[in-house]
């Protein structure tokens, strides 16, 4: 855990930063009045720098654990095939919530959240992989945005 709450703690014993902002991550006081702090932790964590949230703030900021909410849709062979039963157990393995369902144009759609290196895994196995008798052509992602909370507290089918 961080021992001096508020400054960036990927600074190496003699002071150096490890993260990859070198010259800016120096020693990040973050407090709580200030305006859109849970962007500025964002941000951040973004470029390595693990920072502990302000008092107030229930956000868990170490690397890789900024949340976000991306919507999705999947395109090509991938109703009929079981695909949204395997796209939740992927998700519900990688501990993400949202939901899937089929479309009426054939394709499957949904929402990803949970922390950014999870809801990459996921993008790449939608685009990727899918079920086992699915066939990909491509799947777009949309609205990725940085949240604060989780929205759902599971991943469901939607019928």
């Amino acid at each position: 855990m961080v021992s001096d709450p508020g400054v960036c703690p990927s600074l190496a014993k003699d002071g150096a930063p490890r993260c990859a902002l070198k010259s800016f991550c120096r020693r990040i006081l973050v407090s709580a009045p200030l305006a859109g702090g849970g962007l500025l932790l964002a941000f951040l964590s973004t470029f390595g720098c693990l920072v502990r949230a302000p008092d107030g703030l229930s956000m868990s900021m170490a690397e890789g654990d900024t949340l976000i909410s991306v919507d999705y849709e999947v395109f090509g062979k991938v109703q009929g095939v079981f695909f949204r039963k395997y796209t939740q157990a992927e998700g519900k393995k990688l501990g993400l919530v949202g939901w899937v369902q089929n479309t009426d144009q054939g394709t499957v759609q949904g929402q990803l959240q949970g922390p950014t290196s999870k809801v990459r895994h996921m993008q790449e196995w939608l685009e990727t992989r899918g079920s086992p008798k699915s066939h990909i052509d491509r799947a777009s992602f949309n609205n990725e945005k940085v949240i604060l909370k989780l929205d759902y507290s599971d991943f469901q089918i939607v019928k």
